[in-house]
């Protein structure tokens, strides 16, 4: 990596200076590989010292076409002699709702927002409302945004929240479904009003949910729980149970939809839920998010309608016609011929190089997720629950490498997130071999 230049070391004293911690809350490198970008084009991000990475941070996740996708920026600059916002009803809002519509399995009516904290918190109150039910379910360590109910037994035993005693096979958390609130500031009513599930166990979620059916109004779940996969039959048995007790079944798919296929989790897994949340490539790339589903259930944010049930639901930037341009030339690019499959045999290309460079170094390990989304544990462990991650990060082995592991590829070019790799069509046969040679840098240092 180059030296820190003399302007960007301003850039990050002024970044100290003026915000918390000297970070924006998102992704922070500390101390020498401190950075901030200075451009991106296609699979690559620049930062002001001259460091170029093969980016398979993505922005995480909306950058799937790459970064400045000249068609996207076209469009854009085309509307904008337009104007930019209205708060009143747009043609290109009106075209991507008839798009999404035809594209997601669940979805007969959209509802605009502008990030995907606010979607899922959108898609639990209209579910509250739909079923005059307080309670909802959502899986440990599932990520469903910032908002009270989603930061529930997010990170329970973790360094990010009260240190727990990890020992052996036995983790020191409250029996499920007792949620833990991640961060100070979350009314007691709001965490009385969640329960928590472990993810891939079907039998436990069923115990709850069936304890609790006559007060929870949705079960809130990701598909691929972080990059966690569903176990087979998993969604399957989730969808029975919640059409058997009389409950929505939410599906946050702010990162896979349009990602594991074109119809998102939805199609790809072969479930469809009641409601569904997504954002980032659905929203090409800009502040634009999407509460998406059945219409008896949509149709309660219909002012008109004269229910006494009505849910208001509003946001100056919701639907905002600029995003909705960069939106609909987005995903008009993901449903080309050739897209998917080139996405997911780069994906499995660098898992499976990754697997045999790992096997042959004899370093333990589990690659998790989907080809267009994964990334490694060192461990021999299975992971099926978030759970099995925490044994995991206690692990020795993986423990006193995974920050050896990204630094190592950071400082080689090549930039990812914690434990996240998001594999786009952008990314080509150079960064595929660029990666290569940074996997066995990385390999090395940890092999020592």
């Amino acid at each position: 990596m180059k030296e820190r230049s003399k302007h960007e070391q301003k850039l990050l004293d002024k970044a100290s200076k003026y915000l918390p911690g000297g970070s924006l809350g998102n992704l922070t490198f500390s101390g020498k590989h401190a950075m901030v970008i200075e451009r991106a084009k296609g699979s690559r991000v620049w930062d002001f010292s001259g460091n170029e990475y093969v980016d398979y941070l993505l922005g995480s996740g909306p950058m799937v076409l790459g970064h400045a996708n000249k068609r996207i920026n076209n469009a854009i600059a085309t509307y904008l002699d337009r104007g930019s916002s209205y708060f009143v009803e747009n043609e290109p809002a009106i075209l991507l709702a008839e798009e999404l519509c035809e594209a997601i399995p669940c979805a007969d009516k959209v509802r605009y927002a502008t990030s995907g904290t606010e979607a899922t918190f959108n898609c639990l109150r209209i579910a509250r409302a739909y079923k005059k039910r307080d309670k909802i379910l959502k899986f440990e360590g599932g990520y469903h945004g910032m908002h009270d109910y989603a930061v529930q037994s997010l990170y329970p035993g973790s360094r990010r929240t009260v240190a727990e005693s990890i020992s052996g096979n036995t983790v020191d958390l409250p029996d499920y479904p007792t949620p833990i609130p991640d961060v100070p500031g979350i009314p007691k009513e709001t965490t009385d009003s969640v329960l928590i599930a472990p993810f891939n166990d079907l039998e436990t979620t069923a115990e709850i949910i069936h304890k609790y059916r006559n007060e929870l109004a949705a079960v809130i779940v990701e598909p691929m729980q972080r990059i966690i996969p569903p176990k087979a039959g998993f969604l399957e048995g989730l969808r029975k149970i919640t059409e058997e007790n009389d409950i929505l079944l939410i599906f946050d798919e702010v990162v896979t939809g349009f990602r594991l296929a074109y119809g998102g989790a939805q199609e790809y897994y072969g479930v469809i839920p009641d409601l569904m949340a997504t954002a980032k490539i659905a929203g090409g790339g800009t502040p634009l998010s999407m509460i998406a589903g059945r219409e008896d259930i949509m149709d309660l944010y219909n002012a008109s309608s004269g229910e006494q049930d009505y849910v208001l639901q509003v946001g100056t930037f919701a639907a905002n016609p600029v995003s909705c341009v960069a939106a609909l030339e987005t995903i008009h690019q993901m449903r080309e011929p050739g897209v998917y499959e080139q996405m997911f045999a780069t994906g499995n290309r660098l898992r499976k190089t990754l697997a045999d460079l790992l096997s042959n170094a004899e370093i333990p390990h589990q690659i998790i997720g989907e080809d267009v989304l994964f990334d490694v544990f060192f461990t021999d462990r299975t992971i099926s629950n978030y759970r099995d991650t925490l044994f995991a990060a206690n692990e020795t082995f993986e423990k006193e490498n995974r920050s050896k592991w990204n630094t190592t590829l950071l400082e080689n070019g090549v930039l990812k997130g914690g434990n996240k790799m998001y594999i786009g069509y952008c990314h080509n046969q150079d960064d595929i071999e660029h990666t290569v040679q940074a996997f066995k840098k990385a390999i090395e240092v940890v092999s020592s």
